[in-house]
């Protein structure tokens, strides 16, 4: 039986963690997990008490926030399994997720990455996540296929090739990892998950789901509070991503769909609703990428424990 590495992060949230170790403890039916959990630069360092509760898990303790990408990676870096399994740290698993994506993984010796299907935790029956279509390049755009809709099995024939894994459950095979590397820590927030799909593609794999499989994730349903940190890098790493897995000329399209569409857009959108602090945010996020090049690993914005 292949061997399987959960990797989850922790930031802020120890309740949830803990909901989610329990949830593996009780419901998961795959044997032999390592399970991994990563403390990304919490205000009040957890992992004591977690060492001194269960001693059969690895907790690790990062002093800085390093981001989703930074705080898997160094899960990764610890891992050693034949399957790494990066889930958030506010999903509960199902009894038989693990085992039918690793069967899945198993048939197919080309899929380098995998999510199942994700349900809405505090809306059970609603889908959050059945796949991505691919990426258009020359708008930076792409669809979650089926969110919000009550799950009758409409997608379960879309299992197979995908446009992207979804961050909150991925599993990827070793031999993708070690061809494709680690998730790319300049992103920080949003789209590296993306980015890492398609230099798993690079290197030789595809991007399945199977849907036969399921995770239930407590993202709320209804649109999250909209803060600065985020519009700042919803806003860069739409540009960073299309800078870093798009041709020039499709770069260059880009940049005239951006500037001539979503510059106004969002300035308006900004003035309507009086975010108009967003307004500098928005402009540094764009204005980073002309002092840093697409691998820079300068932020640009000051992150706040």
């Amino acid at each position: 039986m292949k061997s399987v590495s959960i990797i989850t992060v922790n930031f802020n949230q120890p309740q949830v963690t803990d909901d989610l170790l329990r949830s593996l403890r009780e419901v998961n039916t795959y044997p032999g997990l390592e399970i991994i959990v990563v403390d990304n630069g919490s205000k009040v360092n957890p992992v004591p008490a977690w060492e001194a509760a269960d001693s059969g898990i690895k907790f690790i303790r990062s002093d800085e926030n390093t981001g989703f990408a930074g705080g898997n990676n160094i899960g990764i870096r610890h891992a050693t399994g034949d399957y790494l399994f990066l889930i958030n740290n506010d999903t509960e698993v199902t009894p038989d997720l693990i085992g039918k994506l690793v069967q899945t993984m198993e048939s197919n010796p080309k899929i380098g990455m995998i999510s199942p299907k994700i349900h809405y935790f505090d809306h059970p029956g609603m889908l959050q996540y059945t796949g991505y279509t691919p990426m258009n390049y020359y708008t930076g755009s792409n669809a979650c296929i089926g969110q919000f809709e009550e799950d009758n099995g409409q997608y379960d024939s879309l299992s197979g090739v995908t446009g992207y894994a979804h961050g909150a459950a991925m599993m990827i095979r070793r031999e993708a990892l070690e061809k494709a590397g680690v998730m790319a820590e300049n992103y920080f927030l949003y789209y590296e998950e993306l980015d890492w799909c398609e230099r798993i593609r690079k290197a030789g794999y595809e991007i399945h789901t199977d849907l036969s499989a399921l995770i239930y994730h407590k993202e709320s349903v209804s649109v999250g509070k909209r803060t600065a940190l985020k519009e700042y890098f919803m806003n860069r790493n739409r540009i960073l991503f299309i800078r870093k897995n798009a041709s020039s000329f499709a770069f260059f399209i880009f940049c005239c769909y951006f500037l001539a569409l979503v510059v106004p857009r969002n300035l308006l959108h900004y003035i309507k609703n009086k975010e108009y602090s967003f307004i500098p945010v928005f402009f540094k996020a764009i204005t980073w990428h002309f002092s840093n090049k697409p691998d820079s690993n300068y932020l640009g914005y000051p992150l706040i424990r």
